[in-house]
C-alpha cells in the first residue's frame, strides 16, 4: 500500500517535469483573456436576466 502511494507521487513528479509551462507573458495574456471573457459574459447574462425579469413583471402585472 505504501509503495503504491510513493510510486504514484514519484510518477506524478516525473510527469510534471515533462510539462511545458507557459512563460510569464503568456500566463498574463491568457489570464487577461479569461478575465475579459468572464466580464463580458457576466454582463450579457445580467442583461438577459434583467430583460427576462422585466418581461415577466410586465406579463404578470398586465394580467392582474
Amino acid at each position: 500500500m505504501i509503495s503504491a502511494v510513493t510510486s504514484y507521487f514519484s510518477e506524478a513528479i516525473q510527469e510534471l517535469e515533462l510539462v511545458r509551462w507557459p512563460t510569464r507573458r503568456q500566463a498574463v495574456r491568457l489570464s487577461a483573456v479569461v478575465l475579459a471573457f468572464t466580464l463580458v459574459s457576466s454582463a450579457l447574462f445580467g442583461l438577459v436576466d434583467f430583460g427576462l425579469s422585466q418581461a415577466l413583471h410586465f406579463l404578470l402585472s398586465a394580467t392582474l
